[in-house]
């Protein structure tokens, strides 16, 4: 079979990764579709109540505030679940008239392309909440690399909560999906070696 072939770089160490971290990607996924869930009923729950300022109801201060910021975490906590299990987009129709070694050869590299960008996006929101988190002491920051800390805290206009907050949540799901698209790398690689596309395990 496929899965007991020795071929490749650390194949059974690949594979044992491969179900960790498809574990901890679905969980990521199961808390990103709890976030939007409650976005969408806090949605319902400040129209209804711009609808019913007569009965003395109104709207949830900050709603769009708290949408924006659950969406973006929401955003980054789905794309580690979705590149483990080669979710992205792809032209099936034109790939698969090509021959197995092939298939996995550009497998390969839209993995490696992925793996890059993750990596620049992970790298760049970390830079941006280096921007606006106001804690930690100059040493801890030149050490972690997020510059010089800010001279005041931004935060959103109506709740006035810490621009930051969604900054850190989001770098969870970014950092991981960054991890998750080098694993797909070092996955589509032994799939190369062998000639043919696994099983996602």
């Amino acid at each position: 079979m496929l899965s007991d072939s020795p071929k490749g770089i650390a194949p059974l160490a690949e594979a044992r990764l491969g179900r960790i971290l498809k574990i901890v990607a679905k969980w990521l996924a199961y808390f990103g579709g709890v976030l939007l869930t409650a976005a969408a009923i806090m949605t319902i729950m400040s129209i209804a109540g711009r609808a019913l300022i007569w009965a003395g109801l109104g709207p949830i201060p900050g709603d769009f505030e708290l949408v924006e910021l659950t969406c973006a975490v929401a955003v980054f906590s789905f794309l580690p679940w979705s590149q483990i299990n080669r979710g992205q987009v792809t032209v099936d129709v034109l790939v698969d008239t090509f021959p197995p070694r092939l298939r996995a050869g550009l497998g390969m590299a839209g993995d490696t392309a992925m793996a890059i960008a993750a990596s620049v996006i992970a790298w760049r929101l970390w830079l941006g909440l280096g921007e606006r988190l106001p804690m930690g002491s100059d040493t801890l920051r030149t050490l972690l690399m997020l510059g010089d800390k800010p001279y005041y805290t931004e935060t959103t206009f109506i709740l006035r909560m810490p621009v930051w907050y969604g900054y850190a949540l989001s770098m969870v799901g970014a950092a991981f999906f960054a991890v998750v698209c080098i694993y797909t790398v070092w996955r589509a690689v032994n799939w190369t070696i062998r000639g043919q596309e696994g099983p996602i395990v």
